[in-house]
Formats: C-alpha cells, structure tokens, sequence
C-alpha cells in the first residue's frame, strides 16, 4: 500500500503525463489503467476494473468503465467536453454523461437487482472527475480537478477503498494535522540547538511552553483570531534577525496584557494584537527564548507561517501529534504517536453518542414547530448540562473529539432553531462549554497542549456557529480553565478534579503496562490501589496490567452513582489468569457491569512506526443496567443479555487457578516451560548423534526448533 507521501508524488507524475491527452476512444482505459495502478496502488489494475459491459436498453449500449469490489461506474467523455452537457444518444434522446449512467443503473436494477447498483457514479473528461454520491443522488457532485490531483489524491480513495468517505476531507485535515507535528517537531530541534544547556529540565521546560505559544500565534493568524491574516508574519518580518527574539517577548508580553493596561505609546504593530489571557502566555511562567538563527527564521516565517494554512488542523489529531513529537521519550524512538479519531468514536460511540444522536434525529422528525423548537432547546440544554473525565488524559484527544462532537450537535439543534428567528434572543446561543471537560495527566506538557487543543476546538466550533446565526460571537480573551489537573491518576484523589455526584461519562486510553513492563514505583502504585475493604492487596494485585488500576479507581468513584465509563484496555485482563484476578473485587464490591465491549482488535495509535497493540474497549457501570448490552467485533455487533468478563455472552463464572488436579491423574509439578538452562535446546549435531547412539529411543524427542524460539530460548 503507497504512503500518502508516495502517492502525492505518483499523482504529480500522472498529472505530467496526462496533461492535455484525453481522445475519448483510445486513451479511456489506459487512462484509468493508469491511474488505478499508479496513484493508488493496484497491482494488477486490469483484473480490478472491467471496460465495456453491455447493457440491453432498446439498443446495446457499453458501460465505459465499472469497478466491481467498491461498486464504481464510470461515464467517460473526451477532453474539453463539458460533463454538465446534454449529450444525443442513440435512440434520439439527449442525455448529460449523469443521467448517461444512472439510466445504465437503471437497467442494471431491472436484471440484476439493487445489491448490483452503483454506489458511486464518476464522470470525467481527463481533466474533471465528477464524482456523485448515489446515496444522495440529488445532491451537486464533489468535483475534482486532475490539476489538483496531487493535493486531493485522498478524495478519489472510494475507487479503492470498500466504505471509503473521502470525499469528505477527514483524510486531508488528518494529513494536514501530522504535516502540522512534523514543523513543530523540526522547529523544536532547531531551537533546542541554540540553548546552551539544551538537554536540561529547565531548557526542555522553556522550549515546550516556547513552541505551544507559537503553534498558538501560527494558528490564530491564519484562523482569524488575529485581527488581520498573517500578521504574526509581518510582524516577526518587520525585525532584523538579530532582534526576533526580543520582538517575540514583546509579543508575549502583549498578548498577556488587558487593552487597558498597555503602554498608550506601543509600538502600533504590537498595539494591534489582540489580548489573549486564559494563561497561555502568563508574564508569571518564566520562560527563556534563545537566540534566532536563519534556520529558525527560515522554518518558522516562511514555512510553517506563510507556507503552511494552519486554520485546517484537526486538534483532536494534532494536539496529539504535537505532545509527543515534542516528548523526548517518544521522539527517541522516532514515533510520532496519535489515536485515530475512529478509534476514539469506538469509545465514546457506544457509551454515550449514539443516544444522544438517536435523540436528536427522533427530535427532528416533530412537525409542529412550537413542539419541534421546544425539544429542540431542551436537547441543547441537555447537552450543557453533561460532564467528561478523562483520568488518563494526554494531550486531551478524547475530550477534544467529545467537545466536537457535542458542539456539531448543537450547531445542528441551532441550524434548526434559526428557522424561527433571525435572531437569537441571548448574545451567544452556545451552550456547550469546555467546563464541562474534565482531565488529569501526569505530564505537564501534555497538560498545556491539552488546554491548547481544546482552545483551538472551541474557536473552530464557533466559526461554524458564527455561519449558522450569522452573528459574531467573541472568543477573545480565552477563558481560564483549571478542569485538567497534572498529577498521577493512581494516587490522586479523582473527587477532587470533579464530584462524582456532578459526572456523567468516564472514558480514556490508560496505559499499556504488563506486569514484567511496569516499574518499582507501578507496581507499588498496583499494590496501593488494588485492596479490599481493610486496605489489603489482593492476592495478584501486584501481577496484573497496569491498566486495571484505573478500573479499581473508576469502580469505586461511581460506586452510588449513575457514572457511565468505557476504558481502552491491554486485552490480557480480559484472558487467561489475570481475569479470576482483575474481575472479581470489581463486581462483588461495586457492583460493576459490563454494558458494552469492544473484542480484541489492532489499536492502531497511528504512530509514524506504526506500533500496534492488540486491545480491547469494556464499558460499564455500577448500577443496575436494563438495557441492551452489545458486544462488537470487527464490522459486526450483537445485542445480548449480559457480557462477561471473558467479553463473551453469557453469566459470569470465573475460571479460577487450581493447585490439584481435577481429574484422578498424575499430579504435575511443573508446566511445559524452557527453564533447563539450554541443555535441551542448545545441543550440536555430535552431541544429538552420541545420545541418540547410546539411547535409541530418544531420537523421536529431538525437535528443530524455529529461528524465533532458538532465539528464546
């Protein structure tokens, strides 16, 4: 499979190639030949699309191009000709290359039945695709230049892709994101040269405030929160190269100062920035800027401001890209490490996003208004009132794509709304705020980008507002939120960063931490944690993953409540021995129940080395459950009456470790475990030779042992 780096240059070179060329009837199937194998990968493009199937309409006419495994039908026509003209056909009628196709769909229903439809009809004419969705046949097709091509390659992967939705621009804003982290990352090792302790505390402190700060002015020029585009770059341009760093802690100190409270002879270019606040660039964080080179000059003016739209970032992504790019212990292994947002949705889905959406399309369906603008007011109000923690919380991902996704609801529920009034009657008709998001992280860096990252979140969410009520809401000065709480979520007291009382939802990505993998100071923290009643370990407590400290912790904070969680997990707590050993205190003293599960499954981090970690989701609560409880795994999911802890269907009995044997056999004093010292592994030729010579017998006993076990053992 081409990298999307490799098929930006495969796009570029198709692009050269197929320049001006488009004879309808002698390059259409070289064209898409091309195209299938170059840009995107298909090794054997020919077996992969068929050309000129036959329909039998009053006359036998060819489909010029289908694609059988995604379900593409293709209508193709010769370069200049215009793919919105109405075309003579052979009966007479005419026809625009759409409505070409759709009446091949036609005929294709009539013989062969709906599972044999298009789902995708492309029209083209080698310099446009025309891309129509059929699941939403009426609406303007997505069109696609083949200039553009190397920039939107990702919006024709339908071609390939079985359930491919690029056409939306998720996989683009993904990209953007990381090539977001990559600039961060080089400007980080381009300024970290020019301290003069750069592997200090203290220095890597300075460069991951310096670089949030920057990342913030990047994006508030491009994004408008500046008053004017650009204007972090002029300004920064407007000093000579040995002057930049005093012009940058002017800047800040600026934009850490009330309108009121400036110098009245400031600088003009300085006086026109706006005042930011929310502690982003307190004067009270001591911070220390080296001196700029032409490198430094060069990768942050011209690169990663002028050349880079920092406006399309996904903070949800890059809140993520951007912690661990500049995290020294990620960057040593030369990872960049973020979790999909699809794998995010796996989690907060199912454990509350799925009702809320059920609701709000049940909402839409009233036709008196006055019912529809009540429901509709008590659905926003609802989703004010929810509350988020997240106790193991990084750069905040899952409480950004929360935030998000609560806040397209609510725009939603406002689209609608709007119908009544052009003007809303409050100065701002958002409800949904980032107070209601709760995090705690042991690393303080990651702490502030998670600040950050939902900063950016939110003034992304009211530009799409803004466009809704056609109002200007202001966002400036930002709001000072202290809901994400550094610390370790093991020892910390949870009641303390939000009351259980006042929380709804509990959901994260814990570490991933094996027993042989965690150190002294984890281990003691499993032994602290996992304790019964009179505050003593369980008998394994210090055996099992790491992760179930966090079930322990969640288990006893919504014990009383109606607190619903939903943990990604290692999935060995839910296998073999460690299950008798995690489980059972979870259920007997707290009642846990699991609600919802996620089966074994890759969770793909989305690392630049691409680590994967075989893992599960478990939801649950701690007071009785009624409803569906549904178990997914891979496309498929299944409605059961109760979930194991094993996360299979069924009542709930532990398979407990046994010293005697249950049957009336031999008792075993050791399992089969490689623990003779190598004698019996690491043995010559001539040594297997002289035993088997003197011990006949034992030649059936000598085994070859594969690479990887020789190397084991």
């Amino acid at each position: 499979m081409l990298t999307a780096d490799e098929q930006r240059k495969a796009a570029e070179q198709f692009v050269s190639n197929w320049q001006g060329k488009g004879y309808e009837k002698g390059q259409s199937q070289p064209f898409w030949l091309a195209l299938l194998s170059q840009v995107y990968g298909i090794e054997q493009p020919d077996q992969f699309i068929r050309f000129e199937d036959q329909v039998h309409l009053d006359h036998t006419s060819y489909i010029d191009g289908y694609i059988p495994k995604t379900r593409v039908m293709i209508e193709q026509k010769g370069i200049h000709r215009s793919l919105s003209e109405k075309i003579k056909q052979a009966d007479g009628s005419f026809l625009t290359p759409f409505e070409q196709a759709q009446r091949y769909a036609g005929e294709i229903l009539n013989t062969k039945g709906a599972s044999a439809l298009p789902r995708w009809i492309v029209t083209c004419n080698f310099e446009e695709f025309h891309v129509h969705d059929m699941e939403h046949p009426r609406e303007d097709p997505a069109i696609i230049l083949l200039k553009d091509l190397p920039k939107e390659f990702y919006r024709l992967q339908f071609l390939v892709d079985e359930g491919s939705r690029n056409l939306q621009k998720e996989r683009k804003i993904q990209e953007v994101s990381v090539e977001a982290g990559r600039l961060v990352g080089g400007l980080y090792d381009a300024l970290k040269a020019q301290y003069k302790d750069p592997e200090s505390d203290e220095t890597m402190h300075y460069l991951n405030v310096l670089c949030v700060r920057l990342v913030f002015c990047l994006y508030a020029e491009d994004s408008g929160l500046f008053s004017r585009h650009n204007q972090f770059y002029d300004y920064m341009k407007s000093y000579r190269p040995e002057n930049m760093r005093d012009a940058l802690i002017k800047l800040f100190e600026v934009l850490d100062q009330p309108l009121d409270e400036r110098d009245p002879y400031l600088n003009d270019n300085l006086a026109a920035f706006p005042y930011v606040n929310g502690g982003l660039f307190s004067r009270d964080e001591k911070i220390l800027i080296p001196p700029f080179n032409d490198e430094i000059i060069e990768m942050l003016l011209e690169r990663a401001s002028l050349g880079f739209d920092w406006s399309e970032i996904s903070p949800t992504i890059f809140g993520a890209v951007f912690e661990s790019t500049l995290n020294p212990e990620t960057r040593s292994k030369g990872g960049m490490y973020y979790t999909s947002v699809e794998n995010i949705h796996k989690v907060i889905d199912p454990l509350f996003l799925n009702d809320l959406r059920g609701e709000l399309d049940a909402i839409k369906t009233y036709k008196d208004d006055r019912t529809l603008d009540r429901k509709l007011r008590d659905f926003t109000e609802k989703l004010s009132k929810l509350t988020f923690l997240d106790p193991a919380c990084g750069s905040g991902n899952f409480l950004t794509e929360t935030y998000l996704s609560l806040r397209r609801m609510e725009n939603e529920a406002l689209q609608l709304l709007f119908r009544f009034t052009q003007q809303l009657e409050f100065a701002s008709p958002i409800r949904v705020s980032l107070s209601q998001f709760y995090g705690i992280e042991i690393n303080d860096f990651a702490v502030t980008v998670a600040r950050t990252a939902l900063w950016i979140a939110e003034h992304q969410m009211i530009k799409e507002t803004e466009a809704i009520i056609n109002q200007r809401i202001e966002f400036l000065p930002l709001k000072s939120y202290s809901n994400i709480r550094e610390g370790n979520a093991l020892h910390l007291d949870w009641a303390e960063v939000v009351k259980p009382e006042a929380l709804n939802y509990i959901m994260g990505n814990p570490p991933f931490l094996g027993y042989s993998d965690q150190s002294r100071a984890q281990k003691g923290d499993m032994l602290q944690i996992y304790v019964d009643e009179t505050g003593k370990p369980y008998k394994n407590a210090g055996k099992i993953d790491y992760v179930a400290g966090w079930y322990m912790k969640a288990a006893r904070f919504m014990h009383g409540t109606t607190i619903k969680a939903a943990l990604v997990s290692t999935n060995s707590i839910t296998q073999g021995e460690q299950v008798a050993a995690v489980w059972p205190p979870l259920m007997e003293r707290f009642n846990l129940q699991i609600i919802f599960a996620w089966r074994t499954f890759i969770w793909d981090s989305e690392a630049t080395d691409k680590a994967h970690v075989h893992c599960v989701i478990v939801g649950f609560t701690c007071q009785k459950f009624n409803g569906n409880k549904v178990i997914y795994s891979g496309m498929e999911s299944r409605q059961v009456d109760a979930i194991n802890p094993y996360l299979k269907e069924g009542e709930t009995i532990f398979v407990m470790p046994c010293k005697s044997p249950l049957s009336p056999v031999q008792e075993m004093v050791l399992g089969s475990i490689p623990r003779d010292g190598g004698h019996l592994s690491n043995y010559s030729d001539e040594e297997k030779r002289a035993i088997v010579s003197n011990y006949p017998d034992s030649e059936v006993y000598f085994k070859t042992c594969p690479r990887s076990l020789e190397k084991r053992v």
